[in-house]
């Protein structure tokens, strides 16, 4: 048989000095091989994936007969190898199999052959397990061959990805936007500046006509070269006309981005300044758009933009879909990048760009430009107006060593400027990063631990144990909020923590389970300055936790602090909770590998969210003063953390989900259902208090961004049917 491997638009073969690589490059985040054999073939398939960097989270479509469908696939956890096997049979009409590699931007080896008996698999997978190492091996077992619903004949071109029809919706409708009328953007109210080294002349002319077609009155383009060498980049320069609106700045030697950059910026004449790099393009009619929002929003002191990924042809391969502004995720990852545009006279007076910082001086640059501004004068608009020609040559790819290095340096001299000093260390994404406040041991803040529960003896002793035994933290209280335990070994349980624990106390008060007056409970006789909600079905995974969540109330106006967690597979179970799912509120990436990034790796780092979840929360003493007590009656059960999280935020508290402390949730063990009687009638009742109360039908959550849609936990982008407003 011959095999066929035929790739997506999300995946590129790697360049590779060795003949026949097997490197592939994920250019987006749904990379997918079909697999295609005959009708008559050789029965072994074996597929050898091997991550080349971070984890891998490998998905496999299966036919059963009815084409590729979600319900019918097998995800593995995360790993950095796996060979695969499968029974295709030697005969049948279903001639494929469909392979997602993994849900991010890596490089990966991807390798597939087929054999005609298992000896000689077996005798294959040998030959790699010698070559590379051990694997996570998984086979997919005997695979259906038959169709039982034949599929439709396609014919002509394939239609356009997600990605192409994002885009193109959202230019058509920026071409349809009316001019503003021009007030706060008269005169020359745009400056792109442009540092230019050795750029291949076909690099410059897409850009410059990129800049030309956006036919916007008051912008200019400035191009400072860095010393260029290349003859083809210099005589690029004298072929071209001098014009008003594009200017060139040659620069005799090479300073680096940073030099070359402020170079150009001291030409700029501009109300605004936005940065490009020489091998990337502005969007169609993102001007107007950009010019729209200014006029729109005249305080405005920083704006950045949504980017379209496109390969060295311009082809469109990923959508960089930001959130709105959140200086906590910023200090994990520079998640704004392009777009950005700064107003002139700030940059002045914070001293452009400055040297040292390279591969990572837009980070510096933003990170001392942002410092102090209100956060309501940073929006961000969800409009792809800048094409980010991904190719692999950057220089922070090229360093990126160095470019992480001196994006660390830059992250601790802005905490240093606020007086708190801090390390900084590696994410769940090592180039990402992980703020780390120092702290003298005696001054970590008494913490009061309020856990409701009722008998469920498991659950209550694992929990007990693993505060007391496995928590590296010294200074809290435990208080068992008990609505009627009647197990005996329960009741001896509670006494053997008073009698060995004085920080130990159980209240046990028989009645009807309800989940915010028992947490009312446990807050009105807390003595400790925060408070920790905490579910009696959590385990503990690592002993630093709680010092990291505490850990996060050192972000200015932080108010409550959420854990990531998982199911008892390793399956995420929380992740942040997004207002808004459903017409309601729901957690986002639910089931997904417990090393998924997410969108731009968000999930490796902390972020702000709107709502977290109560089985894990943490409550400043503030937050805690501000907004009260839970809702015992609009929501006895259901939906109580969300609206004290809604609360919190309309009051002007930060809320901050962290996957730096993990935990496992043995979700509603000690509960049960919420399907059934009186439960459902009840469980009804609490989602429209939620509508009624927060408007989660029409509610825009900032951590996500509006492209994305609100119907399921793993949100999908939505083809625009209007622009969509700044966030």
């Amino acid at each position: 048989m011959t095999l066929k491997i035929l790739p997506n638009a999300d995946l590129e073969r790697e360049i590779s000095p060795e003949a026949n690589s097997n490197l592939w490059k994920s250019l987006g985040d749904d990379p997918a091989f079909e697999i295609r054999f005959a009708p008559v073939r050789k029965k072994h398939v074996v597929i050898h994936i091997a991550a080349t960097d971070e984890a891998v989270d490998p998905k496999f479509y299966i036919n059963r007969g009815r084409g590729f469908r979600e319900k019918d696939t097998v995800t593995l956890p995360a790993g950095s190898r796996f060979v695969v096997t499968a029974d295709v049979g030697t005969i049948g009409t279903i001639c494929a199999l469909r392979a997602d590699p993994a849900t991010f931007p890596t490089t990966l080896g991807f390798e597939v052959k087929a054999f005609s008996s298992a000896k000689s698999a077996e005798k294959h997978i040998a030959a790699l397990l010698g070559a590379h190492g051990p694997a996570e091996r998984v086979d997919l077992g005997k695979l259906p061959q038959y169709w039982t619903k034949m599929p439709k004949m396609a014919f002509g071109k394939r239609s356009p990805s997600r990605t192409i029809q994002y885009a193109e919706a959202s230019y058509r409708l920026a071409a349809d936007l009316a001019p503003s009328p021009v007030s706060a953007t008269s005169g020359i109210w745009l400056s792109v500046v442009v540092p230019v080294y050795n750029a291949p002349p076909r690099y410059l002319d897409d850009l410059v006509r990129s800049f030309e077609s956006q036919n916007e009155q008051g912008t200019e383009l400035i191009l400072s070269d860095d010393g260029s060498t290349s003859p083809e980049t210099k005589q690029w320069y004298e072929t071209q006309k001098s014009k008003d609106n594009i200017r060139f700045v040659v620069n005799g030697s090479n300073g680096g981005i940073a030099a070359a950059t402020n170079a150009g910026l001291s030409q700029a004449r501009g109300l605004w300044v936005a940065f490009l790099d020489h091998d990337d393009m502005i969007a169609p009619h993102a001007f107007k758009v950009m010019r729209h929002v200014f006029e729109q929003n005249p305080n405005t002191n920083f704006l950045y933009t949504d980017e379209l990924v496109v390969d060295d042809t311009l082809r469109p391969t990923g959508l960089m879909l930001k959130p709105a502004y959140d200086p906590v995720l910023l200090t994990g990852v520079n998640y704004i990048n392009h777009f950005s545009i700064y107003r002139r006279s700030r940059l002045q007076e914070i001293g452009y760009l400055r040297i040292g910082y390279d591969g990572s001086q837009d980070y510096d640059l933003l990170l001392r430009y942002l410092e102090g501004l209100p956060d309501d004068t940073v929006l961000h608009l969800p409009y792809p107006a800048y094409w980010w020609r991904r190719n692999g040559r950057t220089y922070s790819r090229k360093f990126m060593d160095a470019a992480t290095a001196n994006a660390r340096k830059a992250l601790s001299e802005r905490f240093a400027l606020r007086q708190q000093p801090i390390r900084v260390e590696e994410a769940l994404t090592d180039t990402l990063h992980r703020v780390m406040f120092d702290r003298p041991e005696a001054s970590w803040p008494k913490i009061s631990i309020i856990i409701p529960s009722k008998d469920s003896l498991d659950l209550i002793s694992r929990v007990l144990k693993d505060i007391f035994e496995r928590t590296d933290y010294a200074n809290f209280e435990v208080l068992v909020v008990d609505n009627g335990s009647s197990d005996q070994a329960v009741l001896d349980l509670y006494d053997h923590y008073r009698q060995t624990y004085p920080q130990f106390s159980a209240s046990i008060m028989p009645e009807q389970f309800n989940f915010s007056r028992s947490v009312n409970r446990g807050l009105s006789t807390a003595t400790g300055e925060h408070r920790l909600i905490l579910n009696n079905d959590v385990e503990i995974i690592e002993p630093g936790w709680l010092k990291e969540m505490v850990t996060c109330l050192a972000y200015e106006g932080t108010g409550i602090v959420g854990a990531k967690l998982l199911y008892g597979n390793n399956k995420l179970q929380h992740a942040g909770v997004v207002v808004g799912f459903g017409g309601l509120a729901g957690h986002w990436y639910m089931s997904k590998p417990r090393e998924f990034g997410g969108p731009m790796n968000r999930l490796h780092v902390r972020n702000s969210m709107t709502c977290v979840t109560g089985a894990v929360m943490l409550i400043s003493g503030d937050c805690a003063r501000a907004i009260g007590l839970f809702d015992e009656e609009n929501f006895a059960v259901a939906y109580n953390d969300v609206d004290y999280c809604l609360r919190a935020h309309k009051a002007g508290f930060r809320i901050i989900w962290t996957p730096f402390a993990c935990l496992y949730h043995h979700e509603s063990l000690s509960r049960g259902s919420d399907k059934s009687g009186e439960r459902r009638k009840r469980f009804e009742q609490e989602k429209n208090n939620l509508r009624r109360l927060h408007g989660t039908l029409t509610f825009a959550d900032r951590a996500l961004n509006p492209a994305y849609s609100r119907d399921k936990s793993d949100p999908k982008i939505l083809i625009p049917t209007k622009l969509h407003t700044p966030q």
